[in-house]
């Protein structure tokens, strides 16, 4: 190709790239205006709001090319301040009630499902041999009461010594607590309840030889029905004997039951990282039962963070950020993100609410830089800025 065709080509290339500059560059026309060049006529930045209107023209008939970008202002969301948790009920009290001794069961005296007061006899074991030896201890004991009538009439006679006398007193006393042992051994063959409650299946009948560890019955106190529940380790300092909360049964979830936290472990589970909760609901009318799984939550004063929208937030090489706009001028703010959501993004920031941040046109927004702001529903302020308004994207 000949010199001067090469020549024509790159004054073409040439004038081509500075048109497209003085098109698209941000800052083209101030930096025509610095030249002394302000004859060439540059685009400013429109906005619609509710009609056509241009930007105003500051000092020097100069349009003022003051970007326009969207600002949403900053709220406030707080968190931590809700708890939910699965746990699993039982009853207040709860016993397996087996016999102290060995026997053949003689009657099983309760039904499945009957409520009992403690110290109820639930069945009977045989007991003959006991009632025997309750017999022979109360002849026993009355033989040693008149053998120590007669010491002691002798002994006003000096007819017998003090020791013999003692020894008689002594034999009494052995013979009385011969006489208890054998009336406990009796009362040992009734199986009772101990404590008040309502009686489970009993797998037993009359005629089954059962032994010490044999099961006879279950009794459950569930006027109370307790919860066992386990919450994450940043809760635990939160959580406190006498708390109230909520449950809500699976089986029935249309209820909402009060309670309290009764108990509460004294260590974090180092496998799950957990703490052991124990809640305690009232059953006045006995809907509940043990085993009963519960939805349970818990509210709390929580902690408050300024809430701003997750495209306001940019990042840097110092880190993540936003553009807080006051007075009209741009303001790099520094943020630590707490918690992303999908709608909103928890920071911790010096941003009081209110403030607007700007969440489109970030790339138009310089430090300190005057800037028109506008409502999210009035976004197309940004789109519709005029290619002499759009600067290169900023790095950081």
């Amino acid at each position: 190709m000949a010199f001067w065709k090469q020549l024509l080509v790159s004054a073409f290339v040439v004038v081509v790239a500075a048109a497209l500059w003085v098109g698209f560059f941000p800052g083209a026309g101030e930096t025509l205006a610095r030249l002394g060049i302000d004859w060439v006529p540059v685009a400013t930045a429109t906005a619609k709001a509710g009609g056509d209107q241009q930007q105003p023209r500051g000092a020097g008939g100069q349009r003022d090319t003051r970007p326009i970008v969207v600002a949403e202002p900053v709220t406030t969301a707080t968190i931590n301040d809700h708890l939910y948790a699965i746990g699993t009920g039982r009853a207040v009290n709860s016993v397996t009630v087996t016999p102290f001794a060995s026997g053949r069961l003689t009657e099983v005296l309760v039904t499945s499902g009957k409520t009992v007061a403690a110290g109820d006899v639930i069945a009977m074991l045989d007991s003959d041999a006991e009632q025997i030896a309750v017999d022979r201890s109360r002849i026993a004991l009355a033989d040693a009461k008149a053998k120590q009538d007669r010491m002691s009439a002798l002994r006003s006679s000096n007819t017998v010594t003090a020791v013999q006398a003692s020894d008689a007193e002594i034999a009494v006393r052995n013979a009385e607590l011969a006489l208890r042992d054998a009336e406990l051994a009796l009362q040992r063959r009734s199986i009772v309840a101990p404590i008040a409650g309502i009686v489970g299946i009993i797998s037993v009948s009359a005629g089954n030889y059962v032994t010490a560890q044999s099961e006879i019955a279950t009794i459950d106190d569930r006027s109370q029905i307790l919860v066992d529940y386990w919450v994450p380790e940043r809760f635990a300092g939160m959580v406190k004997v006498g708390d109230p909360l909520e449950a809500t049964s699976v089986a029935r979830p249309g209820e909402q039951f009060q309670g309290i936290v009764s108990a509460t472990d004294n260590r974090i589970d180092a496998a799950s990282r957990t703490l052991h909760v124990q809640a305690a609901i009232r059953n006045a009318d006995d809907a509940l039962r043990a085993g009963m799984s519960f939805r349970v939550s818990m509210q709390f004063p929580g902690d408050t963070y300024p809430a701003v929208n997750p495209l306001a937030v940019q990042w840097g090489t110092d880190g993540a950020f936003v553009w807080a706009v006051t007075d009209g001028s741009a303001r790099r703010t520094p943020v630590r993100i707490i918690q992303r959501n999908t709608d909103s993004m928890l920071v911790e920031a010096a941003l009081e609410p209110g403030t607007q941040v700007v969440t489109e046109g970030v790339h138009l927004v310089r430090e300190g830089a005057r800037v028109d702001t506008a409502p999210p529903s009035e976004g197309a302020a940004v789109s519709e800025v005029e290619p002499a308004a759009r600067p290169a994207p900023a790095g950081g």
